[in-house]
């Protein structure tokens, strides 16, 4: 008589397939997403619920191969980056200086950050460069990275372009990385749901940097970072 064994499903298996490419131990995988343990070994499915937990820790990963098998493993946005960084960039620039007053995207200095995020007039007081990037439409300010504790996301001296957000209207969504205006200085982090409705836990990429709670009425002003300009 044969035995009706059940499988892992396809979709464990591919969590599997990502975690082997990028090293992460299964120990290391429910510690950070908050699945319960041993999920991955059991052969059967996976629920919605750690299917979101798995997406909202690595959102890299694009969503049609995680759940078809088809396309990249990546998420579209991360396989273009990777395609912009093979271009040769003397042939191919994908930032040029503005010649026109007025044009391009201003790249303001780390020291003018939080009055770029506030809008303050005192920002234009700064000579500040201004670049035409055409893949980032709807920028409002570039700045460049300082410090490690988002790589390997953004190193220091990458530029980052970054988008406004109205206080009026405080979305956050959640996971993605912003640069925040806080009582503890200009910050940027990716922003994930705090213990309660008040507060947001503030997360750095590099596991040497430890995650804290910020009360959201210590935040100042908001801007979403959309982009990246990587130097080679």
């Amino acid at each position: 008589m044969q035995e009706n064994k059940q499988e892992k499903s396809p979709i464990k298996q591919r969590i599997l397939l990502f975690l082997a490419k990028k090293e992460v131990t299964q120990y290391e995988f429910y510690k950070n997403t908050g699945v319960t343990r041993g999920v991955l070994g059991q052969n059967n499915g996976i629920s919605e619920e750690n299917i979101s937990r798995f997406l909202a820790y690595y959102p890299e990963v694009n969503i049609e191969w995680l759940m078809t098998g088809r396309g990249e493993m990546l998420a579209d946005d991360q396989a273009t980056h990777t395609r912009h960084k093979s271009i040769d960039v003397d042939k191919h620039p994908v930032a040029s200086l503005a010649t026109e007053p007025g044009k391009g995207i201003p790249l303001i200095p780390i020291e003018a950050m939080a009055g770029a995020l506030t809008g303050e007039q005192s920002v234009l007081e700064y000579e500040c460069e201004r670049y035409v990037v055409p893949m980032f439409k709807g920028a409002d300010f570039l700045i460049p990275v300082k410090g490690s504790s988002m790589y390997p996301k953004y190193s220091s001296g990458d530029i980052v372009a970054c988008q406004c957000v109205p206080m009026s209207d405080l979305f956050f969504q959640w996971n993605k990385v912003y640069v925040i205006d806080t009582n503890q200085g200009a910050l940027i982090k990716r922003i994930k749901p705090g213990s309660d409705e008040k507060h947001v836990l503030i997360v750095s990429d590099n596991e040497k940097y430890d995650p804290f709670e910020l009360p959201i009425s210590s935040i100042y002003a908001v801007a979403l970072v959309i982009g990246v300009i990587r130097l080679e």
